[in-house]
């Protein structure tokens, strides 16, 4: 007969192995995530406080850093965010950060009401980008394109015809001949029409002249590259070469 008391015993002692192992793992899950989100409280708050000096250089770099961690961003950072790029110019990136604060906070936010007011001062920035033909339509000044110097186009070598200016005849496969069976099925050779006996044509993209002109492929044709200036949808005055 086992005795009682080593159950209960062996009972207690199992028990608190268990609750034991149990505090382990939670205080080091705790140990892992807590230094996470103390990393995002302090950058949150020098974020914060940055912008409450009007430094939005330093939050803007601040929330750059946060969003490349990988970190679990806090539910107000966009608004923030959104604020920040509004001071610096960056419109279009305002909005579209503004627009996520109120997809995830909607009116229950802590921050719906400023959110309201930052929409409407966007109103009249983001038309200026929509109608402005100097900038792209995320706010940034167009440059001139560094490979077609804003020609749109470019001349180079003929690709058809590898810069030889003729090419094959592919009706008498470059021989200059065709050949027919008369009524006695006997093969007679005839000069071809086409290429008048040559065996080759003019090329038809360049027309000989070993150079071809099509669309620039860096700007797709327009002339014109998005630069990193921020647009003031002004046009620059001309210079006076006087």
């Amino acid at each position: 007969m086992i005795d009682p008391k080593v159950n209960t015993k062996t009972f207690y002692t199992y028990t608190f192995f268990l609750l034991f192992l149990f505090l382990s793992l939670g205080f080091s899950a705790k140990a892992q995530i807590g230094p996470n989100l103390g990393q995002t409280d302090s950058w949150m708050k020098s974020a914060v406080a940055a912008i409450e000096r009007s430094d939005y250089e330093t939050a803007n770099g601040i929330f750059r850093n946060l969003i490349d961690s990988g970190l679990p961003l806090p539910e107000e950072m966009p608004y923030y965010f959104a604020e920040t790029l509004y001071h610096l110019g960056q419109y279009d990136n305002s909005a579209n950060f503004l627009n996520k604060y109120l997809e995830l906070s909607g009116f229950t936010g802590d921050h719906y009401k400023g959110a309201q007011e930052l929409q409407k001062k966007l109103e009249g920035p983001l038309r200026d980008i929509q109608t402005c033909q100097l900038c792209d339509r995320k706010g940034y000044r167009y440059k001139v394109c560094f490979t077609c110097d804003g020609n749109k186009e470019i001349q180079q070598d003929c690709d058809y015809c590898k810069a030889k200016g003729v090419v094959g005849c592919s009706r008498c496969g470059g021989t200059g001949m065709i050949t027919k069976r008369n009524i006695f099925n006997i093969v007679e050779y005839f000069e071809c029409e086409r290429c008048s006996g040559k065996g080759r044509l003019t090329c038809p993209v360049c027309e000989g002249s070993l150079k071809e002109v099509s669309a620039c492929r860096t700007c797709g044709g327009s002339g014109r590259l998005a630069s990193e200036n921020l647009c003031d949808h002004q046009a620059e005055e001309p210079h006076d070469h006087s």
